[in-house]
């Protein structure tokens, strides 16, 4: 038994769409038939493999710093990859490598204590003179950051730690901060994306 394929032109398919309530044909629709191309003449569609590839993270602001004391210290650089705002609030990511040494990112971030996470991290407006803290969760004692944790993290060096922290946005006037963060220092003239 055989059996017959049958194609339909596009003339045909169009010529049916050219067709408005009450059965006349839509001068775009009869101009769209004759110009149509040839099934062979048309584009191929995109696969996969041919989209763009995701935008890599752009470094906007780095600083390289000796972190430690004494003779147990190493050297970090910190890279922020975006401070971008959201909505009412604003997020800031940033990646600390380890050049030389050991790195002591487990407390050295944090209110002090055993808070192990990224908390004394804070924006400064210099426009309007205000400092911007990292976001709780809520008002009680026992609220937590909006923030990364950094638990046990010590960097040998070549070793990277990516973190982040959310902040209440400044005015929308505002276009760059300083961004302080304990034992790496101050970064200047952050730009707000």
């Amino acid at each position: 038994m055989r059996k017959t394929i049958v194609l339909i032109g596009a003339a045909v398919v169009l010529s049916g769409c050219g067709m408005v309530s009450g059965g006349q044909p839509r001068a775009a629709a009869k101009e769209a038939t004759t110009t149509a191309p040839a099934p062979q003449q048309t584009a191929p569609q995109q696969t996969p493999a041919q989209t763009a590839p995701p935008q890599a993270d752009v470094v906007v602001a780095t600083r390289e710093a000796k972190v430690g004391s004494g003779d147990q210290y190493g050297r970090a650089r910190v890279e922020i990859t975006a401070l971008k705002r959201q909505g009412r609030t604003v997020t800031l990511n940033w990646t600390i490598t380890a050049v030389e040494g050991k790195v002591n990112v487990h407390n050295g971030l944090g209110g002090g204590g055993f808070d192990y996470t990224v908390s004394n991290v804070s924006l400064i407006d210099p426009v309007n003179a205000k400092r911007y803290r990292v976001a709780r969760n809520g008002t009680a004692a026992d609220a937590t950051c909006v923030c990364s944790g950094t638990q046990g993290q010590f960097l040998e060096a070549g070793e990277s730690s990516t973190l982040y922290a959310v902040f209440a946005a400044p005015p929308p006037e505002v276009t760059k901060v300083n961004v302080e963060m304990p034992m790496l220092g101050v970064l200047t003239d952050v730009p707000l994306s």
